[in-house]
């Protein structure tokens, strides 16, 4: 089907012209169905109470189509595609400092940024914002809603919050800041270098290369070890993931995407080289560290580099690609492939179980409605199985009356100092 030629006789009649083509050629039967969006479209744009350009209803099936497949696909209109691509490359954006997805015609909080104006202002994964500046986002794209909460440093935003427990929504008046986009930060932490990557971005390996080179001399040939911490890292750029596991490995293979075709199947591998010259790593992890943050997870557990410790990860094993529709027609974020670790374990609605599970503090007791995974999403992509042992081991607690400001750092410094933390295992958990 030629979008563009069709274009020229109208939309409803490129669509009728796309029907006659596909019945007199004998086409794929798709063009058929193609009937009913012409009815339908047809008799929205004669009968609605109020006019509405064509474009807005094409936009609005488009992004209706998408959005229906899974969680993380979706339609950006021409002006989202480029304010989306202007972000991911200048590195940082004046706003508020959120992570978040679409649900329910909301904005959903996956991760509050740390040190940024929503996490100083109390806002927690799992709340929901229903209106910005008092007007309601129902309705409106995802994506434009978003930028609705961007702006410039210094300026005002009022977002009303909806969470769980609490009868009424409420406003949150924010002061916007710069946000650093995935900002990649580290320190020494004794004999121990501590590395902190929120994100992945086109600036995430160099930090990494760079935080490992400062920590060598601030420490010295006396370092025991690496703490890279994942925890509340939402994802981001794939080759940055790629990147930041081939740091840490000297060979093999670190990920593999596969399509609905064998043909789409993509494999990276690591070259030789350890910049960290085989030190002990611990990667912290969490239920917020999805995508990209799995795939080094992943990649480091199954070959032995790093020990994994925290809570099981999102679960987000689905590759999008930003598929451009034309100049000046937007793009779509669809969903093509799946990540696969190097043992062939598929991340998607699983996660990354831990080598050692170790709980901040009260997951256990924090309903699966504000901490969703992957598998808790409407319309996710099915996983594998996992076997029962994988997932009811252990979990370790700080013992009663103990108080950490960082229980698993803590527990991860410790272990690799070969030292006893202070602490209770308690019973098995699905976590």
């Amino acid at each position: 089907m030629k979008n563009l030629t069709l274009i020229g006789l109208g939309i409803a009649g490129g669509v009728a012209a796309a029907v006659a083509l596909g019945a007199a050629h004998g086409a794929d039967p798709a063009y058929g169905e193609l009937d009913l969006f012409s009815t339908a479209f047809t008799k929205v744009r004669a009968e609605y109470v109020v006019p509405v350009k064509d474009t807005e209803l094409v936009e609005g099936a488009i992004d209706g189509m998408v959005t229906r497949l899974d969680p993380h696909s979706s339609y950006m209109s021409a002006k989202a595609y480029a304010g989306e691509f202007e972000i991911t490359t200048r590195g940082q954006f004046g706003g508020v400092g959120l992570t978040v997805m679409p649900e329910e015609g909301m904005i959903k909080v996956i991760t509050p940024a740390d040190g940024m104006p929503a996490a100083r202002a109390g806002i927690k994964t799992g709340d929901k914002i229903s209106a910005i500046d008092g007007n309601t986002i129902t309705g409106t794209e995802f994506t434009e809603a978003v930028n609705k909460m961007r702006g410039a440093a210094g300026s005002k935003v009022t977002l009303t919050v909806l969470r769980n427990g609490e009868k009424n929504p409420f406003d949150v008046i924010l002061l916007r800041a710069n946000v650093p986009v995935n900002a990649t930060t580290s320190r020494r932490e004794g004999d121990v270098g501590y590395i902190r990557m929120p994100g992945f971005n086109e600036k995430t390996a160099d930090g990494l290369e760079k935080a490992v080179k400062d920590l060598k001399k601030q420490i010295g040939p006396g370092i025991k070890g690496y703490v890279l911490d994942l925890r509340n890292n939402p994802g981001g750029l794939v080759d940055q993931a790629v990147q930041v596991s081939d740091d840490f490995l000297s060979g093999g293979e670190i990920v593999s995407m596969r399509g609905r075709r064998t043909a789409d199947t993509q494999r990276y591998d690591a070259k030789p080289g350890d910049i960290t010259d085989g030190k002990p790593v611990v990667v912290l992890i969490n239920i917020g560290s999805a995508s990209a943050s799995e795939i080094v997870s992943g990649a480091l557990q199954d070959h032995k580099r790093a020990t994994i410790i925290g809570m099981t990860s999102f679960g987000k094993g689905s590759v999008q690609t930003i598929l451009p529709m034309g100049e000046g027609r937007g793009a779509l974020r669809l969903t093509t492939a799946r990540y696969y670790t190097p043992s062939g374990h598929s991340i998607q609605a699983q996660g990354i179980i831990p080598d050692i599970k170790v709980a901040q503090g009260d997951e256990d007791n924090l309903s699966r409605l504000l901490r969703p995974s992957e598998s808790d999403l409407q319309g996710h992509l099915i996983g594998e199985p996992l076997p029962a042992k994988r997932l009811n081991t252990p979990v370790i607690y700080a013992a009663p009356g103990k108080k950490y400001d960082d229980f698993q750092l803590a527990y991860a410094l410790d272990l690799l100092r070969g030292e006893m933390t202070v602490a209770s295992v308690t019973k098995s958990t699905n976590g």
